[in-house]
């Protein structure tokens, strides 16, 4: 049975200071001030363990207004339909699809990644992302970025 994925808004008061200290050494990356991860989690002050431990699992929290996008990587089955599928789910919560990109299936697994936008008339965008996940014939779904 697949694990279901939780998220959750805290305060960053609440948050482990481990976890903030990776996004620190994510936006060091982003923002090209360091070029290493070595780099970035030493002026963070975490260890790279940590940093590969928890980096896709935390983000900042922005906005949900119009015009903010999130970009996934989806693999799923190469079967007719699916990635209908997919599209027809982020119809459903009202989102906008602005780059999708397929590459070529291999050993019958292709993967997708979709860029999309958040508009004011989005639903839950947590939903949206478990709904993707819960699609028929998706095996794995990563959030690449939010902006």
């Amino acid at each position: 049975m697949k694990e279901r994925n939780d998220y959750y808004v805290v305060k960053k008061k609440a948050v482990p200071e481990v976890l903030l200290k990776v996004v620190e050494a994510k936006q060091l990356l982003d923002s090209e001030k360091v070029l290493t991860v070595q780099e970035a989690t030493e002026r963070a002050g975490i260890s790279r363990s940590s940093f590969y431990k928890y980096k896709d699992d935390i983000f900042p929290f922005h906005d949900h207004s119009r015009g903010r996008t999130f970009t996934v990587m989806i693999q799923l089955d190469d079967e007719p339909g699916l990635l209908s599928g997919l599209l027809n789910c982020v119809a459903q919560y009202q989102a906008n699809i602005l780059t999708i990109h397929q590459a070529i299936p291999v050993n019958g697994v292709a993967s997708v990644t979709l860029s999309i936008e958040i508009l004011n008339t989005t639903g839950d965008v947590s939903e949206l992302i478990d709904a993707l996940e819960k699609t028929q014939g998706v095996h794995y779904l990563k959030i690449l970025s939010r902006e």
